[in-house]
């Protein structure tokens, strides 16, 4: 590996010539840091070489970006770039696959239940009266209503002046990977919850895991972690937006 001084040189050179021969031997000599960050997102239903592949595609392109004249060591630059670049492939990913044929049907039921219940009584219905009038378990009725609504990624957390989805803002393992400006408040408020709560970011939020495979791992419901996590999001929009 070579030193910060001589890679600084090598991206001067680079930035001057555009001599792909430069670039190549930076990229091998950082390709290290691809490596780890897609490790650190493998299994979560997306194949190592595939994480690697992104993150290798961002490491060249913030190689030919990277000017060592701004103060900053590449590293420092480059691994929250990267980790953006992989969650938002996570989150393209995730929309972009199919839903099973029967939970299609059912969220396609659900939603015109909803709208029928609607238009009748003035108000939405609820997860129980849904199960009733499509003679669904309620838990089959929540997987369907959150494979249109995913509230775990795409629920927004305000802070001053910004919003950001909770699946930029959510506490990583390492503070450099945090994308959200006032991350560190989110870190205190998410130490506040109840240890259940906190569980439940941690598996849902950290680890990827589904809501069946939380339920499990904590002994619950699959609709007890649902309305956990709406009362989790509830409780740090308030708290942030105070």
């Amino acid at each position: 590996m070579i030193s910060n001084e001589k890679a600084c040189e090598l991206f001067r050179e680079y930035r001057r010539t555009g001599d792909k021969k430069i670039r190549n031997e930076l990229v091998e000599n950082y390709m290290y840091v691809a490596e780890i960050l897609a490790k650190k997102f493998a299994g979560r239903g997306v194949e190592y070489d595939d994480l690697l592949q992104v993150a290798a595609e961002a490491l060249i392109s913030g190689v030919e970006k990277f000017d060592p004249d701004l103060g900053n060591q590449f590293t420092t630059y480059i691994t929250p770039t990267i980790t953006g670049i992989i969650r938002n492939y996570f989150r393209d990913y995730s929309r972009s696959v199919r839903l099973p044929r029967k939970l299609y049907a059912l969220s396609a039921k659900v939603k015109a239940a909803v709208n029928d219940y609607y238009t009748a009584n003035g108000v939405k219905p609820t997860v129980k009266q849904l199960s009733e009038i499509l003679g669904e378990s309620q838990e089959a009725i929540i997987e369907a209503m959150e494979s249109r609504m995913p509230v775990s990624l795409d629920q927004p957390v305000a802070s001053g002046d910004s919003d950001a989805p909770l699946y930029e803002v959510i506490a990583d393992d390492n503070s450099s990977f945090e994308r959200f400006e006032d991350a560190d408040a989110l870190r205190t408020e998410i130490a506040k919850l109840e240890p259940i709560e906190q569980k439940v970011v941690n598996l849902r939020f950290v680890q990827g895991k589904s809501q069946a495979e939380t339920g499990k791992l904590l002994g619950v419901s699959q609709m007890f972690v649902s309305r956990a996590e709406r009362k989790i999001i509830a409780k740090l929009k308030e708290a942030l937006l105070k």
